[in-house]
This record gives C-alpha cells, sequence and structure tokens, in this order.
C-alpha cells in the first residue's frame, strides 16, 4: 500500500496519514486479532495462550517485524501466531475452526468501529458541527485507512490456504485424510502462497472481495447517522 501511494503520486501528508494508520494496526489491531485466536481458544478449553503470556493487548508479545514491515509496504502483514493446542477442545475441529474465525472477524469489527467514527465525522461536518477543511479531510482519510487495511486482512485471512485462518475453517469441514494431506505439506503450500502473493496472483480476487466487503461495511455505519444527512 505505501509502495502504491509513492507510485500515484501521493501528497507526504497523505502519506504519513497511511504510515499512522497502519502503525495503529500493527500496534494495536493485529494484537487484538491474536489476542482474540488466544481468548477464544481458552474458552474452549486451551490455556495455552494464557500461559505463554499471549492474552495481552500488549504489542511486544504478538509484534512480527517482517510482518509489521509488509504491513507497512504493501498492506498486507501478520503478527507471532497465538500458540493453540487443538488437543485440548472437546471437538477439536469445531474448536480451532471458532478459534480461527475470532481473529478475521476481529478485523471485521475493527473496520465496523472506524466505519462508524468516519460516518459520524461526516454527520458533524454535513449539520456544520465541524468544520469542512484540509485537517479534517486527513482525519477522515486516517479513518478510510483503517476501513481499507482492516477488511483487507480479514478478506485475506479468510482464504483458505494455510497458513491463513480460513484454512483451518475450511478443515472443520474436510475428512481427516485430507487434513493430514495438508498438515503435511503446510511449509510448501504457504511458501507457494507467499510467492503468489508477492507476484500478485490473487490480486484480482483480493480486490473483489474488498470492493463488496468494503461497500457493506459502509452501508453499514452509515444507517445510524441516515437521519444526519
Amino acid at each position: 500500500m505505501l509502495i502504491s501511494l509513492f507510485r500515484s503520486g501521493s501528497d507526504l501528508v497523505t502519506v504519513i496519514v497511511y504510515i499512522l494508520s497502519t502503525l495503529l494496526t500493527i500496534f494495536l489491531v493485529l494484537p487484538l486479532h491474536e489476542c482474540a485466536h488466544g481468548f477464544i481458544a481458552y474458552k474452549l478449553g486451551d490455556d495455552t495462550a494464557k500461559r505463554e503470556g499471549r492474552l495481552t493487548l500488549n504489542p511486544l508479545m504478538h509484534i512480527d517485524y517482517i510482518g509489521a514491515a509488509l504491513m507497512l509496504l504493501i498492506g498486507f502483514g501478520w503478527a507471532k501466531p497465538v500458540p493453540v493446542n487443538a488437543r485440548r477442545f472437546k471437538n477439536p475441529k469445531k474448536g480451532m475452526a471458532l478459534t480461527a474465525l475470532a481473529g478475521p472477524v476481529s478485523n471485521l469489527l475493527a473496520a465496523i468501529v472506524a466505519g462508524l467514527i468516519l460516518n459520524g465525522l461526516a454527520a458533524l461536518q454535513w449539520n456544520s458541527i465541524l468544520p469542512v477543511n484540509d485537517f479534517m479531510s486527513y482525519v477522515s482519510a486516517f479513518f478510510r485507512f483503517l476501513v481499507a487495511i482492516n477488511i483487507g486482512l480479514a478478506v485475506f485471512n479468510f482464504l483458505p490456504v494455510p497458513p491463513l485462518d480460513g484454512s483451518k475453517i475450511l478443515m472443520a469441514f474436510l475428512p481427516d485424510k485430507y487434513i493430514f494431506w495438508i498438515a503435511q505439506r503446510e511449509q510448501m503450500i504457504s511458501m507457494a502462497l507467499f510467492i503468489v502473493l508477492m507476484m500478485g496472483g490473487l490480486n484480482g480476487i483480493l480486490s473483489v472481495a474488498n470492493t463488496y466487503l468494503s461497500a457493506f461495511i459502509y452501508w453499514l455505519t452509515y444507517l445510524p447517522f441516515m437521519w444526519a444527512f
């Protein structure tokens, strides 16, 4: 994303606003994503994350520096995965699926919160309670970036490819023999995913999914403020 902004000739303030919104994602939203995994796992009977001190929003416990750098540069990144022991779940398949689902859902919730703030600011400006000026336009841009980043993270993590959360959700519906086959090749599949992603092979799919989900999130977060416009 940062690379795209430079290529498109965005002004310096817009680039700074994007960096600030990404840093907030790295230091708050990504830890929330991982903490959500650990919290659901804990509620389902696995205390591994709690014992290792990962049920916290402290970013120092979650940051992966390569994932953070990629988050800034291309808009996709990751934090350190929260450890989960599926054998501690009463139903391992269901437990892993619900634990995995918690991550992207936390990103969707973050996007909704940012969308509500953005539409709330627009409503206040429409009713002349807040001024319409350059400063407010950059504040709005900050929250638009937050919406976009979190929707991008949610869509990306829903891909049913290891090691992404979507693969663990998919495995809840697969026979054990297929799960074993995927587990044996997870490292190779993960490397292939990274290469395809870097080559832009998933850009079309991700773009379409982001567009439709963004439209839904903006519609949903506009509803509470309809009366104000």
